[in-house]
Order: C-alpha cells, then structure tokens, then sequence
C-alpha cells in the first residue's frame, strides 16, 4: 500500500522541479521549432551540462562535500554506450581486439543506456566503500584522485576507447527533446532525493556529524546511499554526452568538463538543487557572451590580436567573485520553494504519551568500574552508579573532575579502558555511537550542538526518523512538531536553528535527544547560560518529561540551585574518581563534597 506521508514529503520537491522544468520549457520548444542547428545544439549543451551538475549536486547538497569525481562516471558510462551502440562493421575496423561479447553487438540507444546504469552502479559501488568513510576536505581530495585514475584507465584501455585518439561511429541519438526529458527525470529523481527522508539525514550529517551520530545516524551508509545514486545519474549524463557528441575520446571526460561543472555548482550553489539550475543559465550566458567577445574582430583590433582563453578566464573569474562575496552561491541553501508563501499549518497535536511512554519502569542502565585515560591522565577511574528509568540523577564536580568524558563513556563517544555498561541487562560497552543511541540512550552536548542551517522542526525529525523507519517525512514533521511544543518551542518550527535565542536552542538540543523515543536522557549542562527564569521553566520541563514520559535523566551541570530541587540522587566526582553519592541533602552534607567541589578545606 502506497505511504501517503512520504508521498506528501514530496510535494514541495514536485514542486520545485515543475517550476524549473516549466521555466526552460517554452525556451527548450521555442528553440527547437525556430532555431537552426547550431542553436539546437548549445541547448543540448546546456542541458547536459546542467543533468549531470544535478547529478553532483545530489551527492554534493546532500552531504557537504563538493566532488570533483564525478565526470569519471559520465567518462565510463559514454564508453560503455558507445561499446553497445557502434555499428558492428565500425567496431571491426577502429577496436580489432575487442572481445566477441562486444564485438558482434549493436543495441539501440535505451537498452544501451539500461546495461550501462548496470555497469555504473558497480562501478559507483565499488569506488563508494573507501569514499564514503570519508568527510570533509578528506573526500573531496579522494573525488579528485577518482578522476585522475578513471581518466588513466581510460587512456590505457585502448582495446576498448581506442587510448587518446577519438572514438567515432556513436550514433546520435541524444536531441534537444532527449536531453530535455532526461533533464526533467534527473531533476525530478535528484530534487526528491535531498527532500526524502535520507536526504534530510544525510544534510543532519553534513551540519555536524558528532551530532548526527548522536542521534543514530550512520554516516558512512548514507554518504554512500548518495554517492550510489549520484553515481548513476551522473553515468546516465554521460550516455546523453555521448550520444551528443558521437565523437570523444577520454580527455572529454577529464578536467576541463570538471572545470565546468564545478563553475555551475559554485554560481548558483552546489548545496542546493534550484541553485544549479540558476548556475546553469548563467553559466551558459555568460559563456556564450565571452565567446562572441572572444571572436569579435573589433576586440581583436582594439587589443591587437585575439584574446586567447578568455571564456575560461572570465568562468574563473566568476568563481573567484563568488566565492569572496558569497561563497554559499546565489541561493545558498535555499530551493525555489523557499521563495514561495507557505500554507499555514494547524496548531501542532500533543505528543501521544503512549508514543514515548517508556515500557517498563525497571530498567536499568548501569555503570561499572568505568575507567579512561588519556595517556597517563585517568579522566576517569573506577566510576561505578546506575540510573533507573523515571528518576532523574545529578552528575556534578569540579571542572576537570572527568562529568563530561564519563557521559561520554556512557553514549559511545568513547572508548572504555575498562569497565562495562549495561542498558537493560545487556552490554553495550562496545557498540557504536549511533548503536547506543537507538538502543535508548539519547544525549545532548556541552556545547550546543545543533544542525544550525537546518530548521527546528527538521533538527528534530531527523531524530524521528532515524530511530523509526518506516515514518514518512511527513508523519516525522508532526512528531517533531508536537516535541517543539513539548519544550516549549512551538511557532518557531520554520526558523533556522542558528537564528533562535540560546534558551531556545538549549531546549531544541534536548527535543532533539527526545525524538529518539529513549529510555534515557544524558544531558550535558542543559541550563549553562540560561538566567534564572529559564533555569526554572527547564526544570518544569524536565520533571513534566519524567513524570509523564518515564524518562530516566542523568544530568550535569554547575546550577547547585538547581541540582538538589531537580535530582533524586546526587553522584559526585572529583579527579575522575566518584567521591559521594546519595540523596541531594546527603551530597550537601558531605564534608568530602564541601572540600572538593565547593572549595572548603576540612580541618575544622
């Protein structure tokens, strides 16, 4: 049965791709009616330009990480077409040595094009499982050197590309109508892709991984979700390529195309779909403007001779401009949809209790003989306490007293010495980050750490989503949507998370960790910065969750107002080592408390 809410996520993707299909529409019909040839052709250009800028941009808007590798998967896949599309008698006479398979076949031009996504995918599997344990700066240097071993690869296979010299007798089957329609399927496929549900992960990873990780995001699978499907539709723009051309030969597919797809990117803003499409038509403006200046013979006249190179020097220029200006490009991280009003939505619904009720009042999640060192400094040693679902423990010491490498320890961030951890009777001391948080542990950070350029309710549904599957987009919007109201964050669900008071981002980061459904909540100085007014709505808060949810709550913070009227017990460190625990009277009282943490000395 069909999803209704994950079609419904679809809708503003649907509608951003309508409208920039039905802006180039009129022009595409227009031209190809009106025009002659040499038009037709620059409108071909443009759109396969602007199909496999899409394609990067699937991978790139969705991850962060701006790939200079794609062009490799255009290269291997106008080969592969060209290998099934070339007339037999051509292929006897130019590729002598290929192998019979390939020799005696000539496909028409789709069943062409459906073995060669075929080969792609293989080709993007294999080529994903180093590239996506990357990140950052780190992958986009891997993309880089992709590119430099597929283009040798393809020089040396000459058998098959017949090397440096020009592989001929491609039909020509891509027209200005082909590479229309394949455009609108590109678009429509890439568009929905950043706008699905992992799309909306993968962007949580690209914003702040530790935080990603925290809410049970593997960033490793979705980066390579992407680069598979990017790697495939960038294959599918070079069979159009190809087809285009009829003629090629490897160095078609090296540098100089990167060159350009990368100035589209960069124009209109490789993080976002409607972006490329905006670089796309300037990029192709501006081109044609400096090639006519390039040509002109008055120009010639006026600098005395020709201006050699001047089209790449003016694209270079261009990026340059807008990398010092706007280095997020024309539209950033916004899509056309952004620009449009928005229809108002309904109040947001309470959050079933039943939802995020935990099951059982007795689980346990225990810490034994916890220890950690860095190098020869034990942050923590032999720390031993539990936490029981429903009650809500104090984490306190001194700064450097090891609170925060501990709650570490707990959430998988670290890496135990030794010691153990058990969630409901099972070791979880080795699992992964991701792993413990879905187990049911979530987790807030001492720095706030947020998706700052994604919006409230997408911070939230991310959570949602990576923890429940089988939820749609939009079921994860309303989930998050009654969160926001929980902590008392409602009619600010469109804003940017970077854009809200630091209370309000406070209370978002600990939506956040509620969105996983979990057990437990570790939080990590919730209230720091908070004036007193805020400390008290955040205690409301935190017992109203306790009480109405049955959320254990392990909490840290330096608010010794707050801690003894919020917590039940009291565990108290001091040099990595656990000195007091007990009730909050209990911890007061303490002399070795009092020396430690509050400064006293004991020798009265």
């Amino acid at each position: 049965m069909v999803n209704l809410n994950r079609l419904n996520g679809y809708r503003e993707a649907s509608r951003d791709s309508a409208l920039a299909s039905a802006a180039l529409f009129v022009p595409i019909i227009t031209i190809f009616a009106f025009f002659g040839p040499s038009i037709n052709a620059t409108a071909t250009h443009f759109l396969i330009l602007l199909a496999a800028a899409l394609a990067i941009a699937s991978f790139s808007a969705t991850t962060g990480i701006l790939s200079f590798g794609h062009v490799a998967f255009m290269g291997v896949g106008a080969h592969v077409s060209a290998l099934l599309t070339i007339p037999i008698a051509v292929k006897g006479s130019t590729l002598p040595y290929l192998p019979d398979l390939l020799a005696n076949v000539s496909l028409p031009f789709l069943p062409a094009m459906l073995i060669t996504v075929l080969v792609v995918a293989f080709f993007a599997f294999i080529t994903g499982i180093p590239i996506s344990r990357l990140s950052g700066s780190e992958a986009a240097i891997a993309t880089l050197a992709l590119l430099v071993i597929s283009g040798s690869i393809l020089v040396g296979a000459r058998d098959f590309t017949r090397g440096s010299q020009a592989l001929f007798g491609i039909p020509k089957s891509t027209t200005i109508l082909v590479a229309f329609l394949f455009f609108v399927v590109i678009l429509f496929a890439t568009r929905c892709f950043t706008s699905s549900r992992t799309g909306l992960l993968l962007r949580a990873v690209r914003e702040d991984e530790p935080a990603a990780v925290a809410i049970g995001i593997r960033p490793q699978k979705m980066r390579f979700r992407a680069w598979m499907i990017s790697g495939i539709l960038a294959g599918v723009a070079g069979v159009l390529f190809g087809h285009f051309l009829t003629v090629f030969s490897p160095k078609e597919f090296y540098f100089d195309l990167t060159f350009s797809l990368l100035v589209i990117l960069i124009l209109g803003g490789f993080a976002s779909i409607s972006g490329v499409v905006l670089g796309a038509v300037l990029v192709t403006a501006l081109v044609e403007i400096l090639r006519r200046i390039e040509q002109s013979t008055q120009v010639a006249d006026f600098f005395g001779g020709s201006i050699f190179g001047l089209t790449s020097i003016g694209l270079s220029l261009a990026v340059l401009g807008m990398l010092y200006w706007r280095n997020e490009g024309l539209l950033g991280h916004r899509e056309f949809s952004d620009f449009l009003p928005r229809p108002k939505r309904p109040i947001a619904a309470e959050i079933d209790p039943a939802t995020y009720r935990v099951s059982s009042k007795n689980q346990i999640l225990d810490i034994k003989n916890v220890s950690k060192s860095y190098g020869g400094v034990h942050a923590v040693d032999g720390v031993s306490f539990s936490l029981k679902t429903g009650e809500i423990v104090g984490l306190i010491g001194p700064n450097g007293s090891g609170k925060t490498t501990a709650l570490g320890c707990i959430a998988g961030t670290h890496k135990l010495n030794s010691g153990k951890i058990n969630l409901r009777g099972n070791d979880i001391t080795h699992l992964d980050a991701d792993e413990i948080a879905l187990s049911g542990i979530g987790r807030t950070f001492q720095t706030i750490r947020l998706f700052h350029r994604l919006s409230a309710w997408e911070n939230v549904a991310a959570a949602v989503l990576s923890s429940e599957v089988t939820l749609g987009l939009e079921a994860g919007r309303e989930r998050a949507r009654g969160l926001l109201k929980l902590f008392g964050i409602e009619g600010l669900e469109d804003r940017q998370a970077s854009t809200l008071a630091y209370g309000q981002q406070r209370r978002l980061e600990i939506a956040r960790a509620m969105a996983l459904a979990p057990a437990f909540l570790l939080l990590d100085e919730p209230a720091a910065g908070m004036n007193e007014e805020e400390s008290d709505d955040l205690m409301e808060t935190l017992l109203n969750v306790r009480n109405k949810y049955g959320v254990g709550i392990m909490i840290i913070d330096h608010d010794l107002r707050l801690i003894p009227r919020l917590c039940d017990r009291i565990v108290v460190l001091n040099k990595g080592k656990k000195i007091a625990e007990g009730t909050p009277e209990q911890v007061t009282r303490s002399k070795e408390v009092l020396t430690a943490y509050l400064g006293m000395a004991d020798n009265k």
